[in-house]
């Protein structure tokens, strides 16, 4: 991959990292505590099912994170491109859709299907 490209894709992946991470701060509370013991039945039970959404998707933002800053390493590493599995490089398709990706189309689905 040439230089062009790289700069483009580490600038794709540092906006992310950056969008994330504005996103992050400025949210109110990170996770709602859970119902407890006070209230209704029903007013715990959501307060559980909010709480226990909240924290899938910080545990989901943080795996994109992690992928990211995986990524970026890559760039700086010059494996960035390069299927993790096969050694074939990914499809620019594939890393327009998603430049953090670390396995090409075929490798991915067929970590699916197991």
């Amino acid at each position: 991959m040439d230089r062009k490209n790289l700069d483009r894709y580490k600038r794709i992946l540092l906006e992310k990292r950056s969008e994330m991470s504005v996103a992050t701060a400025e949210a109110e509370s990170p996770v709602p505590s859970a119902g407890g013991q006070r209230g209704d039945p029903v007013d715990q039970a959501n307060a559980d099912a909010e709480a226990e959404l909240q924290i899938l998707l910080h545990q989901t933002d943080g795996r994109l994170l992690r992928a990211i800053e995986e990524a970026l390493a890559r760039i700086r590493n010059g494996t960035f491109g390069t299927c993790d599995a096969c050694r074939n490089p990914i499809s620019r398709a594939r890393l327009e859709a998603v430049p953090w990706t670390r396995l090409c189309r075929d490798c991915k689905e067929r970590e699916h299907s197991l």
